[in-house]
Protein backbone atom coordinates (compact mmCIF):
# COMPACT_ATOMS: atom_id res chain seq x y z
CA UNK A 1 0.00 0.00 0.00
CA UNK A 2 2.86 2.40 0.76
CA UNK A 3 4.15 1.92 -2.79
CA UNK A 4 0.72 2.95 -4.09
CA UNK A 5 0.87 6.08 -1.95
CA UNK A 6 4.32 6.89 -3.34
CA UNK A 7 3.10 6.53 -6.93
CA UNK A 8 -0.07 8.55 -6.35
CA UNK A 9 1.88 11.26 -4.50
CA UNK A 10 4.26 11.57 -7.45
CA UNK A 11 1.35 11.64 -9.94
CA UNK A 12 -0.46 14.37 -8.04
CA UNK A 13 2.34 16.90 -8.53
CA UNK A 14 2.08 17.22 -12.37
CA UNK A 15 -1.70 17.09 -11.98
CA UNK A 16 -1.54 19.98 -9.53
CA UNK A 17 0.75 21.80 -11.96
CA UNK A 18 -2.13 21.95 -14.48
CA UNK A 19 -3.96 24.28 -12.09
CA UNK A 20 -1.19 26.22 -10.38
CA UNK A 21 1.83 26.01 -12.72
CA UNK A 22 4.03 25.07 -9.76
CA UNK A 23 6.73 23.33 -11.79
CA UNK A 24 7.53 26.56 -13.64
CA UNK A 25 8.18 28.61 -10.52
CA UNK A 26 11.75 29.43 -9.42
CA UNK A 27 11.08 27.87 -6.01
CA UNK A 28 9.81 24.55 -7.43
CA UNK A 29 13.12 22.89 -6.55
CA UNK A 30 12.06 22.76 -2.91
CA UNK A 31 8.28 22.87 -3.34
CA UNK A 32 8.10 19.62 -5.35
CA UNK A 33 9.74 17.38 -2.70
CA UNK A 34 7.74 19.11 0.05
CA UNK A 35 4.48 18.42 -1.80
CA UNK A 36 5.53 14.83 -2.51
CA UNK A 37 6.33 14.12 1.16
CA UNK A 38 3.21 16.00 2.27
CA UNK A 39 0.91 13.96 0.01
CA UNK A 40 2.53 10.71 1.14
CA UNK A 41 2.24 11.51 4.86
CA UNK A 42 -1.38 12.61 4.37
CA UNK A 43 -2.30 9.27 2.77
CA UNK A 44 -0.60 7.35 5.59
CA UNK A 45 -2.38 9.44 8.24
CA UNK A 46 -5.75 8.97 6.52
CA UNK A 47 -5.16 5.20 6.47
CA UNK A 48 -4.31 5.24 10.16
CA UNK A 49 -7.38 7.37 10.93
CA UNK A 50 -9.68 5.01 9.02
CA UNK A 51 -8.11 2.05 10.84
CA UNK A 52 -8.69 3.66 14.25
CA UNK A 53 -12.26 4.70 13.44
CA UNK A 54 -13.26 1.18 12.38
CA UNK A 55 -11.86 -0.17 15.66
CA UNK A 56 -13.46 2.53 17.83
CA UNK A 57 -16.89 1.99 16.26
CA UNK A 58 -16.85 -1.77 16.92
CA UNK A 59 -19.80 -3.05 18.91
CA UNK A 60 -18.89 -6.21 20.90
CA UNK A 61 -22.62 -6.87 21.40
CA UNK A 62 -23.05 -7.60 17.69
CA UNK A 63 -21.84 -10.93 16.38
CA UNK A 64 -21.95 -10.04 12.67
CA UNK A 65 -19.54 -7.45 11.33
CA UNK A 66 -20.22 -5.68 8.00
CA UNK A 67 -16.78 -4.03 8.28
CA UNK A 68 -14.93 -7.34 8.37
CA UNK A 69 -13.38 -7.17 4.87
CA UNK A 70 -12.45 -3.45 4.98
CA UNK A 71 -10.91 -3.91 8.42
CA UNK A 72 -8.89 -6.95 7.36
CA UNK A 73 -7.64 -5.03 4.32
CA UNK A 74 -6.58 -2.05 6.44
CA UNK A 75 -5.05 -4.35 9.05
CA UNK A 76 -2.91 -6.10 6.45
CA UNK A 77 -1.48 -2.77 5.27
CA UNK A 78 -1.30 -1.02 8.65
CA UNK A 79 0.54 -3.69 10.66
CA UNK A 80 3.80 -3.24 8.69
CA UNK A 81 3.69 0.47 9.57
CA UNK A 82 3.10 -0.33 13.27
CA UNK A 83 5.95 -2.85 13.25
CA UNK A 84 8.24 -0.33 11.53
CA UNK A 85 7.40 2.50 13.94
CA UNK A 86 7.92 0.17 16.92
CA UNK A 87 11.40 -0.54 15.51
CA UNK A 88 10.74 -4.26 15.33
CA UNK A 89 12.57 -6.52 12.93
CA UNK A 90 10.96 -9.94 12.48
CA UNK A 91 13.10 -12.79 11.20
CA UNK A 92 10.69 -15.25 9.61
CA UNK A 93 11.54 -18.87 9.00
CA UNK A 94 9.49 -21.81 7.74
CA UNK A 95 6.66 -19.81 6.15
CA UNK A 96 7.03 -21.89 3.00
CA UNK A 97 5.41 -24.76 4.95
CA UNK A 98 2.10 -22.90 4.86
CA UNK A 99 -0.20 -24.75 2.42
CA UNK A 100 -1.29 -22.84 -0.68
CA UNK A 101 -4.92 -21.74 -0.69
CA UNK A 102 -5.16 -22.82 2.92
CA UNK A 103 -8.65 -22.79 4.33
CA UNK A 104 -9.42 -22.25 7.97
CA UNK A 105 -6.72 -23.42 10.40
CA UNK A 106 -5.76 -23.50 14.05
CA UNK A 107 -2.62 -21.48 14.83
CA UNK A 108 -0.83 -22.32 18.08
CA UNK A 109 2.17 -20.44 19.45
CA UNK A 110 4.10 -19.84 22.65
CA UNK A 111 3.35 -16.59 24.48
CA UNK A 112 5.87 -14.03 25.73
CA UNK A 113 4.16 -10.64 25.37
CA UNK A 114 0.87 -8.95 24.47
CA UNK A 115 2.50 -7.94 21.15
CA UNK A 116 2.62 -11.61 20.05
CA UNK A 117 -0.66 -11.50 18.03
CA UNK A 118 0.78 -8.65 15.95
CA UNK A 119 3.76 -10.85 15.04
CA UNK A 120 1.50 -13.75 14.03
CA UNK A 121 -0.86 -11.52 12.01
CA UNK A 122 2.19 -10.03 10.26
CA UNK A 123 3.44 -13.51 9.37
CA UNK A 124 0.08 -14.65 7.98
CA UNK A 125 -1.63 -11.48 6.68
CA UNK A 126 -4.16 -13.35 4.52
CA UNK A 127 -5.21 -16.04 6.99
CA UNK A 128 -8.07 -14.14 8.67
CA UNK A 129 -7.09 -15.13 12.22
CA UNK A 130 -9.18 -14.42 15.31
CA UNK A 131 -7.43 -14.85 18.65
CA UNK A 132 -8.60 -16.32 21.92
CA UNK A 133 -7.48 -13.89 24.62
CA UNK A 134 -7.81 -13.46 28.36
CA UNK A 135 -11.15 -11.99 29.44
CA UNK A 136 -9.36 -9.27 31.43
CA UNK A 137 -8.57 -7.51 28.14
CA UNK A 138 -12.26 -6.68 27.78
CA UNK A 139 -12.16 -4.84 31.12
CA UNK A 140 -8.73 -3.19 31.22
CA UNK A 141 -8.04 -2.59 27.50
CA UNK A 142 -11.26 -1.51 25.77
CA UNK A 143 -9.48 -0.40 22.58
CA UNK A 144 -7.71 -3.77 22.21
CA UNK A 145 -11.01 -5.50 23.02
CA UNK A 146 -12.72 -3.66 20.15
CA UNK A 147 -9.88 -4.62 17.79
CA UNK A 148 -10.20 -8.25 18.91
CA UNK A 149 -13.93 -8.12 18.20
CA UNK A 150 -13.26 -6.90 14.66
CA UNK A 151 -10.97 -9.93 14.29
CA UNK A 152 -13.63 -12.34 15.63
CA UNK A 153 -11.56 -12.66 18.80
CA UNK A 154 -12.97 -14.47 21.81
CA UNK A 155 -12.42 -13.79 25.53
CA UNK A 156 -11.66 -16.76 27.73
CA UNK A 157 -11.94 -17.16 31.50
CA UNK A 158 -8.79 -19.07 32.35
CA UNK A 159 -9.87 -19.71 35.94
CA UNK A 160 -13.29 -21.17 35.13
CA UNK A 161 -13.26 -24.43 33.21
CA UNK A 162 -16.98 -24.29 32.41
CA UNK A 163 -16.74 -20.79 30.93
CA UNK A 164 -13.51 -21.68 29.12
CA UNK A 165 -15.30 -24.64 27.52
CA UNK A 166 -17.97 -22.26 26.20
CA UNK A 167 -15.26 -20.17 24.52
CA UNK A 168 -13.80 -23.30 22.91
CA UNK A 169 -17.24 -24.19 21.57
CA UNK A 170 -17.59 -20.69 20.08
CA UNK A 171 -14.17 -21.04 18.44
CA UNK A 172 -15.20 -24.38 16.92
CA UNK A 173 -18.34 -22.72 15.58
CA UNK A 174 -16.34 -19.88 13.99
CA UNK A 175 -14.18 -22.35 12.08
CA UNK A 176 -17.08 -24.57 11.03
CA UNK A 177 -18.99 -21.54 9.74
CA UNK A 178 -15.87 -20.55 7.76
CA UNK A 179 -15.79 -17.13 9.43
CA UNK A 180 -12.25 -17.15 10.82
CA UNK A 181 -9.21 -19.24 11.63
CA UNK A 182 -8.36 -19.39 15.32
CA UNK A 183 -5.11 -18.35 16.92
CA UNK A 184 -4.38 -19.39 20.49
CA UNK A 185 -1.58 -19.51 23.02
CA UNK A 186 -2.05 -22.93 24.62
CA UNK A 187 0.20 -22.15 27.58
CA UNK A 188 -2.70 -20.04 28.82
CA UNK A 189 -0.48 -17.35 30.28
CA UNK A 190 2.40 -15.12 29.22
CA UNK A 191 5.68 -16.79 30.13
CA UNK A 192 7.53 -14.20 32.22
CA UNK A 193 10.72 -16.25 32.08
CA UNK A 194 10.25 -16.90 28.32
CA UNK A 195 10.59 -20.62 29.08
CA UNK A 196 7.85 -22.75 27.56
CA UNK A 197 5.07 -23.46 30.07
CA UNK A 198 2.97 -26.66 30.14
CA UNK A 199 0.20 -26.53 27.55
CA UNK A 200 -3.48 -26.45 28.43
CA UNK A 201 -4.33 -29.26 26.06
CA UNK A 202 -8.09 -28.77 26.31
CA UNK A 203 -7.84 -25.86 23.89
CA UNK A 204 -6.64 -28.29 21.20
CA UNK A 205 -10.13 -29.74 21.11
CA UNK A 206 -10.72 -27.01 18.52
CA UNK A 207 -8.63 -29.02 16.06
CA UNK A 208 -10.11 -32.40 16.94
CA UNK A 209 -13.68 -31.13 16.56
CA UNK A 210 -13.14 -29.22 13.31
CA UNK A 211 -10.55 -31.36 11.53
CA UNK A 212 -8.48 -28.39 10.39
CA UNK A 213 -4.69 -28.25 9.95
CA UNK A 214 -2.74 -27.08 13.00
CA UNK A 215 0.04 -24.55 12.34
CA UNK A 216 2.66 -24.87 15.09
CA UNK A 217 4.65 -21.66 15.61
CA UNK A 218 7.20 -20.25 18.02
CA UNK A 219 8.46 -16.74 18.59
CA UNK A 220 11.22 -15.36 20.76
CA UNK A 221 12.28 -12.02 22.24
CA UNK A 222 8.97 -10.12 22.21
CA UNK A 223 9.47 -9.68 25.96
CA UNK A 224 12.25 -7.19 25.14
CA UNK A 225 9.77 -4.84 23.46
CA UNK A 226 8.70 -2.68 26.45
CA UNK A 227 12.23 -1.46 27.15
CA UNK A 228 13.14 -1.02 23.47
CA UNK A 229 9.99 0.17 21.73
CA UNK A 230 10.42 3.34 19.63
CA UNK A 231 13.99 3.77 20.98
CA UNK A 232 16.02 0.74 19.91
CA UNK A 233 15.56 -2.03 17.39
CA UNK A 234 14.06 -5.25 18.70
CA UNK A 235 14.91 -8.35 16.70
CA UNK A 236 12.28 -11.09 16.97
CA UNK A 237 12.54 -14.65 15.75
CA UNK A 238 9.38 -16.22 14.36
CA UNK A 239 9.18 -19.74 12.99
CA UNK A 240 6.45 -21.85 11.49
CA UNK A 241 7.63 -25.24 12.72
CA UNK A 242 5.08 -27.58 11.25
CA UNK A 243 1.61 -27.90 9.81
CA UNK A 244 -0.05 -30.94 11.34
CA UNK A 245 -2.79 -32.19 9.04
CA UNK A 246 -5.99 -33.92 10.22
CA UNK A 247 -4.85 -37.32 8.97
CA UNK A 248 -1.74 -37.00 11.13
CA UNK A 249 -3.62 -36.44 14.39
CA UNK A 250 -6.61 -38.66 13.58
CA UNK A 251 -7.39 -40.92 16.55
CA UNK A 252 -5.33 -38.85 18.99
CA UNK A 253 -6.68 -37.20 22.11
CA UNK A 254 -5.81 -33.64 23.14
CA UNK A 255 -2.99 -34.78 25.44
CA UNK A 256 -1.25 -36.74 22.70
CA UNK A 257 -1.53 -33.86 20.25
CA UNK A 258 -0.38 -31.46 22.95
CA UNK A 259 2.71 -33.55 23.69
CA UNK A 260 3.74 -33.39 20.02
CA UNK A 261 3.23 -29.63 19.85
CA UNK A 262 5.02 -28.98 23.15
CA UNK A 263 8.04 -31.03 22.04
CA UNK A 264 8.27 -29.16 18.73
CA UNK A 265 8.04 -25.77 20.44
CA UNK A 266 10.53 -26.69 23.18
CA UNK A 267 13.14 -27.99 20.74
CA UNK A 268 12.78 -24.95 18.50
CA UNK A 269 13.17 -22.48 21.37
CA UNK A 270 16.33 -24.26 22.54
CA UNK A 271 17.73 -24.02 19.02
CA UNK A 272 16.82 -20.33 18.65
CA UNK A 273 18.53 -19.47 21.94
CA UNK A 274 21.62 -21.40 20.92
Amino acid sequence: MLYVYLIVSAALIPLLNNFFDILQQPYSWWLVPVLFVGFFITFVLLQGLAFLLIILTANPEKETDPWDKPFRFLLKHTLPIIVFLARVKINYKGLEKMPENAGKMLFVCNHQHDFDPVIILSAFPDSKIGFIGKKEIYVTMPFIAKAMHRLHGLPIDRENDREAAKTIIKAIKLIKEDRASIGLFPEGYVSKSCELLPLRNGSLKIALKTGVPVAVCVLNNTRSLPENIFRRKTEIEFRLLDVIYPEQYEGMNTSELGDIIHKQMEDALKEIRG
